[in-house]
């Protein structure tokens, strides 16, 4: 996953908020995007894009907008004035952008959303999820992908991946819920040492109570979700919409038409329903780990 992205930069929770909002005051003014291009002296597609959140939102194109609208009420003119910088600093200020050289965009955009989610929901069909991985596990598949040369760049990216886990283990943790093919606890990633202290880690971390792991055993056979890993991000703040990251042979791919994320959401529920339970699945996991003890 990250390499690269075959659609648009994801826009940011903040910045969708926003952009809904503009949109809503611009229906309401009766506003046709094109008008609303004009009184900016701007492109329709500059108004769609501040619209679906993707572009940061600059608080004189904000004021244009909204004396263009007929936004007068101080209270709402401060409070998306407030969400904007926001949102702009959000997209400035995260601690992954100091990691930029060895970083693909998608990956950044992920991190960032990643860091506001609330939950995650992940299917994965070959490897444990970089959120349960050791340091071991993460350096042998960094190494593995290729993309990343010196040893420098592979410490660097490893160091972010363990960064990332922190979101676990903070006062309000995110919420994890990963189903995993059989196939990801026999990969021999690493070898039999660094693959038998990773399923050791794994089995631990799936004790948290903000982490639920399932296994989805070969003797299923077929499913919907064998075509390709895949991630559902939940958010905190009210009417926000999941956004899903999903692999296909051409690289890693953003979803967050409703129509889209609900398919996902529903391969989702299939997966976990025809998975192991969590109990089944920790003693699946702990058999799989002694097999690897010397």
């Amino acid at each position: 996953m990250y390499a690269k992205s075959t659609s648009a930069t994801p826009s940011t929770v903040l910045g969708r908020q926003l952009g809904d909002e503009l949109r809503r005051l611009r229906e309401t003014s009766g506003l046709t995007t094109a008008q609303a291009a004009d009184a900016l002296d701007c492109t329709k597609g500059k108004i769609s894009r501040i619209e679906n959140g993707r572009v940061a939102v600059r608080l004189p194109d904000l004021t244009a907008m909204l004396h263009a609208y007929q936004v007068s009420e101080h209270e709402t003119r401060e409070r998306l004035s407030s969400l904007a910088r926001k949102a702009n600093r959000r997209r400035r200020e995260g601690w992954w952008n100091q990691y930029g050289d060895v970083l693909a965009d998608t990956y950044r955009d992920y991190i960032s959303l990643e860091d506001m989610a609330a939950s995650i929901r992940t299917f994965q069909a070959q490897l444990i999820p970089g959120l349960l991985q050791t340091p071991e596990y993460i350096r042998a598949v960094t190494v593995a992908s290729r993309q990343w040369q010196t040893a420098d760049e592979i410490e660097k990216f490893v160091q972010v991946r363990l960064a990332r886990q922190e979101r676990l283990l903070s006062d309000n943790p995110l919420r994890l819920w990963a189903v995993l093919s059989e196939s990801v606890l026999l990969q021999q990633v690493g070898g039999a040492q660094v693959m038998g202290a990773q399923l050791t880690h794994l089995l631990a971390s799936s004790e948290r109570p903000n982490v639920t792991v399932q296994v989805l055993p070969f003797s299923r056979g077929a499913h919907a979700s064998m075509f390709g890993p895949y991630v559902v991000l939940g958010f905190p703040e009210e009417g926000a919409l999941d956004v899903v990251l999903a692999d296909n042979p051409s690289g890693s791919m953003w979803l967050e038409r409703q129509t889209d994320v609900s398919r996902y959401q529903d391969l989702f529920d299939a997966a976990r329903t025809s998975a192991l339970s969590p109990t089944e699945s920790r003693a699946v996991i702990h058999r799989r780990a002694k097999e690897h003890q010397p």
